[in-house]
């Protein structure tokens, strides 16, 4: 394998991970943020929005801007960005300053986003053999990370500002440090190894592509949703459901963020051997199942293995969706990655909120079976994955020529 290759992938999960460690140091300090700006938990709630949106903008700007410079400029800028603006919260006074501080940590967090997915893709093109999932999972260690270290600066009474401004400053350098390492921008047209042309799998795979984005997309802000969904009320469905105490309802969200780290690191084999599609298909069954079955669950212990199952079958899933976007069209990788990753996004952000009036409506139980029905109809069109080029679409022409996969295993597997 080759060295810079190697290097490459060992910066994308640094970036990953340095993005996880980020936004979870905002996180960790939101309750010290709020109070030190002393405004309201609902005003909080609207000004989280903000940076929600925030982030759809960069995701959309950030996905040209890729395509036109290049992730080895786009990827430590975004980088640089979105640490620098951690600064900003910790300086807020008001509400007013808040909001403004959250729309530019939003907005680098989206075009970090977008331009270390499109990176990934770069990478997984040249293993010839899916890696998306793993860095997916970089960035749950990322977060996981975080919270441990801001739990320790809390615990010995660092300030907010000294604990922001300290990984602002770090993830700044890391930002830069690793950018050495990533790859250059790709050829404008798809050719093969030295010059080759490249594989009809490819050239033929980049037509039409427009609908088939629209789908990922779709799929991806369905799925997102479900992910939005068991952050926010998997802790809630365990205390206000089945009547679980503080402590206990906290292991149904760790249930389901343990599962879906774990998965994303098994993921990369599993698609290498059964392809992308079944994955998906697979994946979005099991987390149906799952969360079915929390929902019907009689006592905690069955609840809490539901939202396992539930963790597990979506870890695979997303990830899946952002490598076939950026495979579809690789002159167009990162426009195509934004398209799907803004609409993802908007999914996450919409879960909470759909379920809340929901829940209202009828039982919290009844409300988390529309998610249930989204990974449903997600399972169902996982077959849209088979018609994406393959992650081995730069091959020598000689092992282009390898008798085609059987039916039941998607291309994309190499």
């Amino acid at each position: 394998m080759d060295t810079a290759l190697r290097r490459a992938r060992a910066a994308t999960f640094v970036y990953f991970g340095l993005n996880g460690f980020v936004m979870g140091m905002w996180i960790v300090h939101i309750p010290a943020v709020e109070a030190g700006t002393g405004i309201g938990h609902a005003l909080l709630g609207w000004l989280l929005l903000v940076l929600g949106g925030g982030a759809f903008a960069g995701m959309r700007l950030a996905g040209p801007l890729t395509d036109r410079f290049g992730t080895r400029t786009a990827v430590p800028v975004g980088a640089a960005l979105c640490s620098a603006a951690l600064v900003l919260p910790a300086l807020a006074r008001d509400a007013w300053t808040l909001g403004a501080a959250l729309l530019v940590l939003g907005f680098g967090n989206g075009c970090l986003d977008v331009a270390m997915n499109t990176h990934a893709v770069q990478v997984e093109r040249g293993y010839a053999r899916p890696v998306m999932s793993a860095f997916h999972a970089a960035f749950s260690v990322g977060g996981v990370l975080a919270a441990l270290v801001g739990a320790l600066a809390l615990g010995r009474g660092l300030g907010v500002a000294t604990a922001l401004v300290a990984t602002a400053l770090g993830g700044t350098a890391v930002a830069v440090l690793a950018a050495r390492a990533l790859l250059p921008a790709p050829p404008a047209e798809v050719a093969g190894p030295a010059g080759t042309a490249a594989p009809e799998a490819v050239v033929r795979a980049g037509r039409g592509a427009g609908p088939r984005i629209g789908v990922l997309a779709a799929l991806a802000f369905m799925l997102m949703l479900c992910e939005g969904v068991a952050n926010d009320w998997s802790a809630l469905h365990l205390r206000d459901a089945l009547g679980a105490p503080a402590a206990t309802a906290a292991l149904a969200y760790a249930a389901f963020a343990t599962a879906m780290t774990v998965g994303r690191l098994v993921t990369d084999r599993l698609a290498a051997r059964v392809g992308p599609a079944a994955v998906m298909r697979y994946g979005c069954a099991l987390a149906a199942a799952g969360l079915a079955l929390a929902v019907a669950a009689p006592g905690v212990g069955p609840a809490l293995v539901g939202w396992t199952l539930f963790g597990a079958g979506l870890a695979g899933s997303v990830p899946q969706l952002f490598s076939a976007a950026g495979h579809a069209e690789p002159d167009r990788a990162g426009s195509n990655v934004a398209r799907v990753a803004g609409l993802g996004y908007l999914g996450m952000l919409a879960g909470p909120a759909v379920i809340g009036p929901l829940a209202h409506l009828v039982s919290l139980d009844l409300a988390l079976l529309l998610p249930v029905l989204l990974c449903a109809v997600a399972a169902l069109a996982a077959r849209t994955l088979r018609e994406q080029p393959a992650p081995d679409a730069t091959r020598t022409p000689a092992a282009a020529r390898e008798p085609l996969p059987e039916p039941d295993v998607d291309p994309s597997c190499g």
